[in-house]
């Protein structure tokens, strides 16, 4: 039996659902259990989903489809070559976020579990939902975990942090539900297969953009409300750092290839100016930032709006190798962030406090740890061989077609990401050992290895073959690409330019006309 004949989507959303509920009722240990076996069995079905996966099939397989209420919601799901990836990623995180939690959290742990479990079902939910008011109820229902999570066991100001976390990211969503239910009543459907294709009036696009721009521009989060980031990834425990870096982020680049781009395609080139803009910001700004951390974990939470801009301007590039690259930067930054959250969560265990200049020195005490923690350091920066190398290689590639400039700003960011990167691994694993207790910390033991091992594999073989990772979304990049490239804006790039001339010149060929040239290139004229 393939996976096409059993309703494969609904049972990994069902399955964490049922086993949250379970959990509530089982003690700490029972409750550990329960949750670590489901969520690796939900790793073992994410396996079969993608080895199911045909690239060379229809466009959206697994497809289920049950009427709720007419056009305006139904039980509908199915998945590209993209949504497949980000579903992989987020299965494949969660047993880790679980295994992290182990020894982390004594208190209420039945109801951790159930909040982290929860979370998975309705991660898959977006990915999966092809009804707009489906995608919209999973979209927000995963705020609701996570402000339990990080407001239940968090740091000590973890009340501000999840008010103002779930705050932020509802009233940007306030906006979007009206537009939705606006194109629902224009387009007929809420079908988001029939709404790819759908033309809304350019006019009533922009101001449809917008509004999907600003839940999309939270969730990313886009400089300048980002703020909340840093406070609640400062405040949240270990594992929901991890889950919140590695997924929750995503969503909101999620959005944009699924619904700004290819549903509004003329607005989305009207306002490319802003994204460039906010994104360039972003990425020199947050860098600068993140220089001057005392906290590991800020530093870390600065760092990703840092990449996360290299990831609009990738997806706003409007050609098949930035958005191919911001994809792959998706994918890498999820696993990447996610492992140094698990390594700040490390130590942080031990010595209980996250500032960078009470540690020294543990490349002497923890060599093991000192190895894992320059890989994912090096990946972070984008060192050839790992998986951040690719993406910001591809996304830089496709933005150069479009503007120089933006390229070059962009660039100074992975620069300064190698200044503030390598400083914190330079202080924390050769610097002074200032602190006793910091020098007779004892290394990652096996649990710790286990966690970290499995994203170091993904890592390298991301850097090393990222075929494996571009070729479920390369048809389906191409699918959007050949949507939005009517409205491709015009750019500075000289590359652009030219490929322009030569399609010109192409096509003029094509139809037996000669070439005009400029006067100053005609034969025989003065120069």
């Amino acid at each position: 039996m393939s996976a096409a004949d059993i309703p494969i989507l609904s049972i990994m959303i069902a399955l964490p659902v049922l086993a949250a509920i379970a959990c509530l009722y089982l003690r700490g240990e029972g409750a550990r259990i329960a949750a670590l076996t489901v969520t690796l069995a939900e790793l073992l079905l994410g396996i079969w989903l993608w080895i199911s996966y045909d690239p060379a099939g229809s466009q959206w397989q697994f497809v289920e489809n049950i009427d709720v209420f007419g056009d305006l919601l139904g039980w509908k799901l199915g998945i590209d070559g993209i949504s497949l990836m980000l579903i992989m990623l987020s299965v494949f995180l969660m047993p880790i976020c679980i295994g992290a939690s182990w020894r982390a959290i004594g208190n209420r742990v039945g109801e951790y579990m159930a909040a982290f479990l929860l979370m998975e079902a309705l991660m898959i939910g977006v990915f999966a939902a092809q009804d707009l008011m489906l995608f919209y109820i999973f979209f927000e229902a995963g705020l609701i975990p996570m402000y339990l999570i990080i407001g239940i066991w968090g740091g000590d100001n973890r009340i501000y942090a999840s008010y103002k976390f779930f705050l932020y990211t509802l009233l940007g969503s306030v906006l979007m539900l009206i537009a939705m239910l606006w194109m629902i009543q224009t387009a007929g459907t809420g079908y988001i297969p029939d709404l790819l294709q759908y033309d809304f009036a350019p006019e009533a696009q922009s101001w449809l953009w917008l509004a999907f721009f600003a839940s999309f521009a939270v969730k990313m989060p886009m400089w300048p409300v980002h703020t909340w980031l840093p406070d609640a990834h400062v405040q949240a425990p270990t594992a929901g750092s991890v889950i919140l870096a590695g997924v929750l982020l995503k969503m909101g680049g999620y959005g944009f290839l699924r619904f700004s781009l290819p549903m509004f395609p003329e607005a989305s080139a009207q306002f490319v100016w802003l994204i460039y803009g906010l994104s360039m910001v972003a990425v020199v700004y947050t860098s600068l930032v993140a220089l001057v951390q005392h906290d590991m974990k800020k530093l870390i939470a600065y760092s990703s709006v840092a990449h996360m801009a290299i990831v609009t301007v990738g997806l706003f590039a409007f050609n098949q190798q930035g958005i191919e690259g911001a994809i792959i930067i998706m994918l890498s930054h999820g696993l990447v962030s996610g492992a140094l959250f698990l390594c700040v969560g490390v130590i942080y265990d031990r010595l209980h406090t996250r500032e960078i200049g009470r540690y020294g020195g543990l490349s002497v005490n923890m060599p093991k740890y000192a190895l894992l923690f320059m890989l994912f350091t090096m990946a972070s920066i984008g060192l050839p061989g790992t998986s951040g190398f690719v993406g910001e290689f591809l996304a830089l590639a496709g933005l150069y077609k479009v503007s120089t400039w933006a390229t070059l700003i962009a660039t100074t960011g992975i620069i300064l990401g190698a200044g503030y990167m390598l400083y914190l691994y330079r202080r924390v694993a050769f610097g002074e050992q200032v602190n006793a207790d910091a020098a007779a910390m004892n290394d990652i033991d096996g649990r710790e290895i286990w966690l970290l091992a499995p994203i170091a594999a993904v890592v390298l073989w991301m850097g090393v073959y990222p075929e494996s990772f571009l070729s479920p979304i390369r048809r389906d990049v191409a699918v959007i690409v050949a949507r939005i490239e009517r409205a491709a804006p015009a750019g500075d790039s000289r590359i652009q330019a030219h490929d322009k001339a030569t399609e010109k010149y192409r096509v003029k060929a094509d139809h037996g006309a000669a070439p005009q040239h400029d006067d100053k290139t005609k034969p025989g004229s003065a120069h």
